[in-house]
């Protein structure tokens, strides 16, 4: 991924202002809901209190060699994207401790990065593997 901005963004980020707000990231395990209505007022609540949500951080398990088992893991973790998203992250960071099959894990994670570049986010890994193969 280019550090670099795009000559279409170029004038825009140049005249961007620093603000007085407080980065902070967010645990994917202390958001209640990932409702849009729970999301809004989460977000409403933060810019109160001059905090910024830059990052969402998941904890993610892919210890069985199951397909429904990480198809599970990868559609709560995709909900996680589109509630960061919703909030205005940066990125979103999977932290996988173990992983029993990177063949079936790697692909559905691939897949779930290309979200939420889509979205307007980059989805780091944490894990024992890497989105490539």
């Amino acid at each position: 991924m280019s550090t670099t901005s795009s000559p279409q963004f170029e004038h825009t980020i140049e005249r961007c202002r620093p603000t007085d707000v407080t980065p902070v990231e967010l645990e994917a395990s202390d958001l209640e809901s990932t409702a849009p209505e729970y999301l809004r007022d989460l977000k409403r609540e933060c810019t109160r209190n001059e905090l910024f949500p830059a990052q969402l951080t998941v904890q993610a398990c892919f210890d069985r060699d199951c397909s429904l088992d990480t198809q599970e893991e990868i559609d709560r973790i995709r909900g996680y994207v589109r509630a960061g998203a919703f909030l205005g992250v940066g990125s979103v960071t999977v932290v996988c401790d173990e992983v029993a099959t990177p063949e079936k894990a790697r692909p559905a994670l691939a897949a779930c990065a290309e979200r939420a570049e889509r979205e307007g986010l980059s989805l780091e890994l944490d894990a024992p593997i890497s989105l490539e193969d």
